[in-house]
């Protein structure tokens, strides 16, 4: 049975860390048809430094990551912070009030093996133990899309074509008592 740590992330973790957001989020950029668009890949990159920034800044108090790791190597990340600006702006700030979770993010080697799904209800049991009732999360990966449709069922916000043609962005808004935390085997890879 391999073996999953989640913590919170470190210091020593912050350049893997950067290397994984670039890799996952490039893999990504690839899988959905859009590797041409580099502007757009440096943007989601940098963003995704930033939240991490401010996480080391505010030791979570403002961006709270969790990350998983596998023989000590990342595999895996989640964080919330506040709800993005894409999200206040298309819903004319209904949801301005709540936690977004966000960079659910796993090594393209080891997805599809249930360390998202583990991420994300840990981030749940994470909410319930702060106190928060309600979060939000978007998307507009239409990979993703069907994984949070099939988890949180149909979104709040569906803007068709948002990214073009084809291509449009899913936003949720859930309670926490609302969203079941279920842990099954996660499926092993032979580490």
């Amino acid at each position: 049975m391999t073996r999953i740590e989640i913590s919170r992330p470190m210091d020593v973790d912050k350049d893997e860390l950067i290397l994984f957001f670039d890799l996952v989020i490039r893999d990504t950029f690839d899988k959905e048809g859009l590797s041409t668009l580099q502007e757009d890949i440096q943007t989601e990159i940098k963003t995704k430094i930033q939240y991490l920034q401010s996480d080391y800044d505010s030791n979570g108090g403002e961006r709270y990551f969790l990350i998983a790791k596998v023989g000590g190597t990342i595999v895996g990340t989640v964080e919330y912070g506040p709800s993005s600006v894409l999200i206040n702006t298309v819903t004319n700030g209904s949801l301005k009030e709540l936690f977004e979770i966000g960079t659910v993010f796993v090594h393209p080697e080891y997805q599809r093996r249930g360390i998202g799904t583990l991420l994300f209800n840990i981030m749940l049991l994470t909410f319930q133990s702060k106190g928060i009732d309600e979060f939000c999360l978007d998307s507009g990966y239409s990979t993703s899309q069907k994984v949070w449709t099939r988890k949180l069922g149909d979104p709040d916000y569906c803007l068709k074509d948002y990214w073009g043609e084809g291509s449009g962005h899913m936003i949720w808004k859930r309670n926490i008592k609302d969203v079941p935390i279920t842990f099954i085997g996660l499926k092993d890879w032979g580490g």
